[in-house]
């Protein structure tokens, strides 16, 4: 018995422009016009202030540091790049370069490390807390040169108040001024000091964001504050690491007002915006070699923060 087969119908093979639906083009209209008229009165003040008081001067800088110029002379010399082989071949650039990196990376960490404590301990639910939170947080928001010159005080070799405890105490206080290595450490004291409170309010605004059922959740399944606070906490707070982590750096590195207060001659704390400051405005009135080095500054900021949202944000944990 033979089977007889139908034969199959011819169907048309399908347009492949068929199926896709033209984009209309978005038309001009009325209301097109007056939100992007909004828009430009709204932001062209603020693009027009960046670019005269941001962008035209650091273009100046940059031009500035090919110039063999004295401040004040009404001539200059165009030298190319001779401004920055010279502070890179100077025997001062390895000093400079490292009193930055130490200054930036001890100030850095001690604020952050020390912040992340302190926070921790105003985020208990006792009595006192928030006279706390205002203590801590009020050395960020004073000047500079007022916590410059009291800590200058109290650091004096000879009439400061620690100097008085230390030889109530048989002790010959240490010369944090004139010894270029405790200048450091004094100014790195200081600083740190005075920017603990920031990054301690950052931190507490973080841990009062954590789900609390999480930490509940962990809590029940036994685990202790310490193992809560590594597995759950510290890696839910990498989002505001991240972000202090970008601005305690970059506020670092253009520390200035405290070594001006504290080291005037810039003895063992010449960081690059200080070198810069000296070189320009102390006895060489070199502005173009000035120029030069805040450019080099100007670099470092922004390839430490182009690695940072490179590579750092990566381990950031926003969910």
């Amino acid at each position: 018995m033979t089977r007889q087969l139908s034969p199959r119908p011819f169907t048309r093979p399908a347009d492949p422009g068929a199926g896709t639906a033209k984009i209309p083009r978005r038309r001009w209209t009325a209301r097109s016009r007056r939100d992007f008229f909004v828009f430009l009165a709204m932001a062209l003040p603020n693009l027009v202030l960046i670019a005269v008081f941001t962008y035209r001067p650091l273009l100046s800088n940059m031009y500035y540091s090919t110039l063999d110029w004295t401040l004040g002379s009404p001539t200059a010399t165009v030298v190319g790049l001779d401004n920055y082989v010279t502070f890179f071949s100077s025997s001062d650039a390895p000093k400079v370069l490292g009193t930055t990196a130490v200054f930036t990376l001890v100030t850095v960490g001690g604020s952050m490390v020390l912040g992340l404590l302190v926070a921790l301990a105003l985020n208990a639910k006792v009595r006192g807390t928030t006279f706390a939170r205002s203590a801590v947080f009020a050395p960020y928001v004073l000047s500079g040169v007022g916590v410059g010159l009291v800590w200058l005080f109290i650091f004096d070799p000879g009439y400061g108040v620690l100097a008085w405890l230390l030889r109530g105490l048989g002790q010959q206080s240490p010369q944090w001024i004139n010894d270029p290595q405790l200048s450091l450490v004094m100014v790195i004291l200081v600083y740190v000091w005075k920017n603990l409170g920031y990054c301690a309010v950052v931190y507490l605004a973080g841990l009062q964001s954590l789900p609390k059922e999480v930490m509940e959740a962990a809590s029940l399944d036994g685990a202790n504050g310490f193992r809560r606070f590594m597995a759950i906490s510290l890696p839910l707070l990498s989002p505001t690491t991240f972000f202090l982590l970008i601005t305690t750096m970059l506020s670092s590195l253009q520390a200035f007002d405290l070594i001006r207060i504290m080291t005037p001659l810039g003895t063992g704390t010449s960081t690059l915006i200080y070198e810069a400051y000296l070189q320009a405005f102390g006895a060489y009135n070199r502005a173009g070699y000035s120029a030069a080095i805040s450019v080099v500054l100007f670099a470092i900021l922004l390839v430490i923060t182009v690695l940072q949202l490179r590579f750092v944000e990566r381990k950031v944990h926003y969910s």
